[in-house]
């Protein structure tokens, strides 16, 4: 796994207790996510036929959200923030699948395939720790509500905009 992660093929992604600055401070090395480097690459590794990344939202939807998770973390990569990190409480399945920090922001964001707008765990983790902006991303058009922004899944890098 380390040769995986130091050969830039995979991304360790960490477990926080809590979203405080900088999330770094509040990182837990032994609870993580390991993902593939490049939604490309998954989806040759695991066999995807051409017709379906070809199908456009019918990739999102394939294996749970898995294809839409591993894309989100690459936009992140690559929009230069200063860690991805998720959330899970520690006696229940609530969990945030990425928490970002922005200079002194923290984004909590909840991946969503298709236009499935629920997002209990986003709500539950926005009542326990105020302050934080919520952003949920799918395959739904950009819309400000009272407490999180929706924010379509090809603008994610867009975050640090916000």
């Amino acid at each position: 796994m380390a040769w995986l992660i130091d050969s830039g093929l995979a991304k360790k992604v960490c477990r926080i207790s809590k979203p405080g600055i900088p999330l770094k401070g509040y990182e837990d090395f032994n609870a993580f996510k390991l993902f593939i480097n490049d939604v490309g690459l998954l989806s040759a590794m695991i066999d995807i036929d051409m017709k379906i990344l070809l199908e456009g939202n019918k990739m999102f939807t394939e294996f749970e959200g898995a294809l839409t998770e591993q894309y989100v973390l690459q936009q992140l990569e690559s929009s230069g923030d200063e860690g991805v990190y998720y959330w899970s409480a520690e006696k229940s399945k609530s969990e945030i699948d990425f928490v970002v920090q922005n200079s002194n922001s923290i984004f909590a964001i909840e991946v969503q395939a298709e236009e499935n707008l629920q997002a209990k765990s986003l709500k539950a983790f926005y009542i326990k720790f105020p302050g934080i902006n919520a952003i949920r991303s799918s395959m739904s058009n950009f819309r400000k509500e009272e407490w999180l922004i929706n924010l379509p899944l090809y603008a994610i890098h867009k975050i640090g905009d916000l």
